[in-house]
């Protein structure tokens, strides 16, 4: 019975962003990436919708809902019998706000990292206890694909879900395989956020020490590197709000101070102050 667990773990990791409502978040991921590369600018027509699914290496089906979503965002512009354009204020858009990702998700920040640090250190000491041979080797896999991710962040971020998603599974409890199902968008669209953040070495820094206690069946030092790993991932989310808050106050204060510029120094005089000046001549 275990082993059959472990097949079907590795099966299902091979496929673990393969969701079709995860491709909304992806792609946003992907434009920012392209953005940043200068890949794409503002104001760029996009490539075909044919192109564009294959170039992201999804169905049709799946990416027209994905843009749709681009478009009511403001990211993207529809023009009928023209296609598709990137708006010209595409990258201040794109620099999602936190709380937008996790409300599509109806989950708030606070939620998931409290749940992930219930759950996820003692998970991490159950796999140091249970973890098969094929349990291991998904472990294994989602490292070398992170160190192989270097400058992709969707393939960054999918790998370290893919670890994430194996120590679930590797907990040897069914029902946190479940759980996983129902949180993984929500954990998605937290590491999309602090991967914006951090580099591969970063995240490489706690997977691989918590593997190594996995492998040697040290259960007490699994959980407590993974509680220093959640430990850190809530101290980037902390740096993000606080980043967002600054920006939101710069932008206050420059919409303030251009409308205080556009105020005329002097005004009119009232009917009543004019009426005074005429009464005292």
């Amino acid at each position: 019975m275990n082993a059959r667990r472990g097949v079907a773990s590795l099966s299902a990791s091979q496929h673990v962003l393969d969701n079709k409502e995860d491709v909304t978040h992806l792609l946003i991921l992907r434009f920012q990436q392209m953005m940043s590369d200068g890949v794409l600018r503002p104001g760029t027509k996009l490539p075909p919708e044919r192109e564009l699914a294959a170039h992201f290496k999804v169905a049709r089906s799946s990416l027209r809902p994905a843009l749709k979503v681009l478009e009511i965002m403001g990211v993207i512009q529809q023009r009928v019998g023209d296609g598709s354009y990137l708006n010209r204020d595409a990258s201040s858009v794109l620099a999602v706000p936190m709380e937008f990702l996790f409300l599509l998700d109806d989950t708030s920040v606070q939620e998931l990292t409290e749940l992930r640090f219930l759950m996820e250190p003692s998970l991490a000491a159950k796999a140091a206890e249970r973890a098969n041979s094929s349990d291991i080797a998904v472990l294994r896999q989602s490292i070398e694909d992170l160190e192989a991710s270097e400058g992709d962040r969707v393939k960054l971020v999918a790998s370290d879900l893919l670890f994430h998603r194996a120590i679930f599974e590797a907990s040897g409890n069914r029902l946190t395989g479940r759980l996983f199902h129902t949180i993984h968008r929500a954990m998605l669209n937290m590491m999309m956020v602090t991967s914006q953040l951090v580099d591969l070495e970063h995240t490489l820094a706690f997977h691989k020490p918590i593997l190594a206690a996995i492998e040697q069946r040290n259960a007490t030092l699994a959980s407590t590197l993974m509680t220093a790993h959640l430990a850190d991932a809530a101290n980037l989310l902390t740096q993000i709000q606080e980043q967002e808050k600054e920006r939101t106050l710069r932008d206050h204060m420059a919409t303030t101070k251009f409308a205080v510029q556009r105020t005329p120094r002097t005004a009119k005089a009232t009917p009543d102050k004019a009426n005074q000046r005429s009464a005292r001549s």
